[in-house]
């Protein structure tokens, strides 16, 4: 496969970014579109839910990202793999996440959603291009069902404490735990988790159940 330059961070508030991507078919994306539903928000190359597909054949996975020629790459790896559970799509979530769960219809079988090392935007005046703001935060408390649950990791200890705290304002999420989790509750690792981890380095990890 070719490899694919593209820039490591994009704007999520600029203008190329603001249009609502077009729904799938999701009878047509999976084998079984009713299985359980994890969506990896973020998902970069996807190497993470080529392997949590493989693992976990039971449940479907969606990865949505925000560089198009990444997502790209991720779907072609999809479809070299021949898996029936797994569908990459480019998407900028607080712009059409809403859309695309409501595109199930009624019945949405989303069931866990995954935030992982998500672009940090340290600078003040850029704090609003991260990913996890409380309009999305509301979304995700919408469509997850009872015990349904938000996933986030960062090696970032501020990143990860704002995600937390975007979640816990919105009443309807629970944290497990008062502490980061020591392990990953996934059977697969990010590449940047994989290499954090090496390097000796801290991973800061959460889980958020919808009550």
């Amino acid at each position: 496969m070719a490899v694919v330059r593209v820039r490591q961070h994009v704007n999520p508030l600029s203008e190329r970014y603001q249009a609502p991507v077009a729904m799938p078919d999701w009878g047509e994306v999976f084998a079984n579109p009713q299985q359980p539903l994890h969506i990896d928000i973020g998902c970069g190359k996807g190497m993470f839910l080529l392997q949590m597909a493989q693992l976990q054949p039971q449940w479907n996975f969606l990865g949505l990202e925000i560089r198009k020629p990444v997502a790209e790459s991720a779907q072609k790896r999809q479809q070299d793999a021949g898996l029936t559970n797994l569908h990459f799509m480019f998407c900028n979530v607080n712009i059409s996440l809403r859309s695309l769960l409501e595109s199930w219809g009624a019945q949405s079988p989303l069931q866990q959603v995954s935030i992982q090392f998500p672009d940090p935007w340290f600078k003040k005046r850029h704090q609003k291009r991260r990913v996890l703001q409380p309009e999305l935060v509301g979304t995700l408390a919408e469509f997850l069902p009872g015990d349904g649950r938000v996933v986030v990791q960062s090696d970032v200890e501020e990143v990860a404490v704002d995600m937390c705290d975007r979640l816990t304002e919105n009443p309807h999420f629970l944290r497990q735990g008062e502490t980061w989790l020591p392990h990953s509750p996934f059977p697969a690792q990010t590449d940047r988790e994989r290499v954090t981890l090496e390097q000796g380095l801290p991973v800061y990890r959460a889980i958020f159940t919808r009550a």
